[in-house]
């Protein structure tokens, strides 16, 4: 691709999201730079402490045990209190628990603090994603949400490859180095972000009606959550199963850092052309060859006996995990109301931590019992079975035509129901007018500085 053009595709891809996405997405790119712990969790408790498999596995699925507590309290949270004060709980908690867990010694007391570090870490997903949801125009979405996922890999390749060579000199470092940079994250917070909470209004009264009952009841929704969690359980395996059988066939620390650090690079170097690819894609076909990459490119790792063979299953998975994060992201904001985002977006986040809690199990069961092999053939199959969910799902599912998009600070007027008509009422000076439910459309009037425009979401 010729120098100008990608100068070009860079501009178009980063131009016109609101300054408040630029502070979320630093925050982002903050806390992925310091990500040491959830990649060497399980080489340090095998490599530096000399447990088994078994537990490594064990004290990996209490820290995705906190993430499932956490994930629809702090959805509710999100809703009833404000994405802002979700945010920061969730991440001066996590600095804390973080540099605690770095001093813990006795496996009991190991595994119970990891447990508090996944709580506090996974409440911070649900608010994140709504304020994005929030803050972002409908035909925009799909872009922020591959410009935040960039970031986390971004910081992620950084921090893998870093962390790689920390690891071989102190393990304490990286705990330590992860809670500070946290607790910059939660600053960035305090002093950039505004609140972005929409408030539904029936009749002249606040409420946030949706109600986790009526998430669990949306049968669209759920079967998206179920199919996110399978594939999550794949991807889990890039912190989990690898690093074990890596370490297993006499690699190092080093060499797996080497490795799974080019997932990072790969999405920092094609996520801006992927996603300009996708956006205006069938998602459908999108989520089901997404899902074959996964789960086939941890199968290849069956084949894997060298750092760079390694390496090149990574690739395989990467590029599934490039089309699936923000295409999935979309779908999920596209199915959920603006005044009940915090819950929808806490039980999708569900999918992931009940993956980080089974998948971390299922690793070390299978290794320790029949051996790397059979595990990835076993991710094979999930993704096969992934793919034809998400072709049965799609083929169900109808196109939208419009959604709504909030500036902070604003209040939404809609009904509760699906198919009801809604009213924004905005700050002094605006209005707009839209509805609630997917699939109608929307007319919004915005800010006094920014142009009128009829905004449909992506497809």
């Amino acid at each position: 691709m010729p120098l100008a053009t990608l100068r070009r595709a860079t501009r178009e891809t980063v131009s016109g999201l609101p300054r408040e996405f630029w502070w979320l997405w630093t925050s982002t790119l903050v806390n992925r730079l310091g990500a040491f712990v959830a990649t060497f969790m399980a080489l340090y408790l095998t490599l530096d402490r000399g447990y088994s498999a078994s537990y490594a596995g064990l004290v990996a699925s209490l820290h995705g045990l906190g993430g499932v507590v956490s994930s629809l309290g702090a959805g509710v949270m999100t809703d009833r209190l404000g994405r802002r004060p979700t945010l920061l709980v969730a991440q001066a908690s996590t600095a804390a628990s973080v540099a605690l867990l770095g001093f813990m010694q006795h496996p009991v007391a190991i595994a119970g603090v990891a447990f508090l570090v996944g709580m506090a870490s996974n409440a911070s997903r649900p608010a994140v994603q709504a304020m994005m949801a929030d803050i972002v125009r409908p035909e925009d979405r799909v872009r922020a949400f591959s410009l935040n996922y960039w970031a986390i890999n971004l910081g992620f390749a950084v921090s893998s490859m870093g962390a790689g060579f920390i690891a071989e000199f102190s393990y304490l470092a990286g705990f330590l180095v992860e809670a500070g940079m946290t607790a910059v994250c939660a600053v960035v917070v305090f002093l950039k972000l505004p609140e972005s909470r929409p408030v539904a209004q029936h009749a002249g009264k606040v409420s946030d009606d949706v109600r986790l009952a009526a998430v669990l009841r949306d049968g669209r929704f759920m079967s998206v959550v179920g199919l996110s969690f399978l594939v999550a359980v794949i991807f889990q395996q890039g912190s989990i199963g690898l690093p074990v059988a890596m370490g297993a066939a006499g690699f190092t620390p080093a060499d797996y850092g080497l490795a799974i650090a080019l997932n990072g690079v790969l999405i920092v170097a094609l996520q801006i052309p992927v996603t300009r690819f996708i956006q205006h894609r069938d998602p459908k076909r999108l989520l089901v060859v997404s899902s074959l990459l996964a789960g086939y490119g941890f199968g290849l790792t069956a084949f894997a006996g060298s750092v760079g063979l390694f390496a090149l299953t990574v690739c395989v998975w990467t590029l599934g995990e490039m089309i699936n994060a923000p295409t999935q992201t979309g779908l999920v904001v596209r199915l959920s109301p603006a005044h009940g985002r915090g819950r929808y977006q806490g039980m999708y986040t569900l999918s992931w931590s009940l993956a980080a809690l089974v998948a971390p199990l299922m690793s070390g069961f299978v290794i320790d019992r029949y051996g790397a092999a059979w595990l990835w053939g076993l991710c094979a199959v999930v993704g096969t079975v992934a793919a034809v969910g998400y072709a049965a799902l799609m083929r169900h599912l109808p196109e939208e035509t419009a959604a709504e998009a909030t500036v902070p600070g604003e209040a939404v007027a809609e009904t509760a129901a699906p198919g009801e008509a809604a009213v924004k009422t905005a700050a002094p000076g605006e209005a707009a007018a839209e509805t609630a439910a997917l699939g109608e459309t929307a007319a919004d009037i915005a800010v006094p500085e920014k142009p009128a425009a009829a905004e449909a979401a992506p497809a």
